[in-house]
């Protein structure tokens, strides 16, 4: 008796430490559940925060592109990097930017904003290679001097025209032309190639003039023909001081006939606008393209990610 007594006890206490084993886990496992749909709830309300914050960035970017165009001299419009628009917004709390009464919200001391203004006429634009369905010589000369300058293969050149041509071919029945530069590994560019052509390209909706008073060394040297590099370094210098208001300008400065009507401006209508923000639990990188005629601005495109 006594035996089956210790051995029923023995049972009964077993029984009981798994109930609370269970009991335990169960709990733990919905206290779990409990926080991680608290974390997802909050990750996607400060990522909707962002997403919004990163719109109004865009907004302001936009406000300074159309008072930059309407304090320019209308019968003669430049764009050059001395102007506001091509300040970059370094990294800054929120709370900056923030009026007096709202500096106390603790979320906003902890989420940092920058973000950038660029000229893509500062760029070479791929699609000035196609005139029609065909390829256009003077830039495709124009890509060559890059290509040379960059010191990419010029295979990479040939089959990013075929592409071009065949993409504009089937245009109508497949869509096939890229619209960002990103796509450009569609019409057989390597990543290798890619990554180092990207800062001086762009792929805009028309045709576009090389703006010479953004344009970067290299994108001169290659853009203009009959300078060299030693050249174009001298005159990006001399812009630094005094930006070219005319193509005029320009072509004094140089000092030997060089060809920009046409295949060059001293203004832009096209920009991109980079915003970057980061929060306590995410960070969001938003990238826009926006189109400016005298003071319209409007966004041709916008895309965004998280960053790693």
């Amino acid at each position: 008796m006594k035996r089956q007594s210790k051995t029923s006890r023995g049972a009964a206490l077993l029984a009981a430490m798994l109930t609370v084993s269970l009991v335990a886990m169960l709990a733990a496992g919905a206290a779990w559940q409990q926080w991680r749909t608290v974390e997802i709830e909050s990750t996607e309300r400060q990522h909707a925060q962002a997403q919004w914050l990163l719109l109004g960035a865009l907004d302001w970017a936009r406000l300074i592109l159309r008072e930059d165009a309407r304090s320019s001299n209308p019968e003669a419009p430049t764009d050059h990097l001395a102007e506001p628009w091509a300040v970059a917004l370094q990294e800054a709390r929120l709370s900056t930017f923030l009026s007096a009464s709202a500096t106390d919200d603790a979320l906003s001391q902890q989420v940092y904003l920058s973000g950038q203004i660029s000229d893509l006429q500062a760029r070479m634009n791929i699609g000035n290679l196609l005139q029609g369905s065909q390829i256009d010589r003077i830039s495709l000369q124009a890509f060559e001097r890059l290509f040379e300058a960059l010191h990419l293969p010029t295979t990479q050149l040939h089959t990013l025209t075929q592409g071009l041509v065949a993409a504009q071919q089937q245009k109508e029945s497949a869509p096939l032309m890229p619209q960002h530069v990103s796509q450009l590994t569609g019409l057989g560019l390597t990543p290798q190639t890619l990554a180092v052509l990207a800062p001086y390209v762009t792929l805009l909706p028309t045709r576009t003039p090389v703006n010479l008073n953004t344009a970067s060394v290299v994108v001169l040297y290659a853009s203009v023909s009959g300078l060299s590099l030693s050249d174009a370094e001298r005159l990006s210098n001399q812009r630094a001081q005094n930006p070219w208001t005319s193509l005029d300008a320009f072509q004094k400065a140089a000092g030997k006939p060089v060809v920009v009507e046409g295949t060059h401006s001293v203004n832009s209508r096209f920009f991109e606008v980079v915003g970057r923000l980061r929060m306590p639990a995410t960070s969001l990188l938003e990238r826009s393209v926006v189109q400016r005629d005298q003071a319209n601005v409007k966004v041709l495109w916008r895309e965004s990610g998280s960053l790693q």
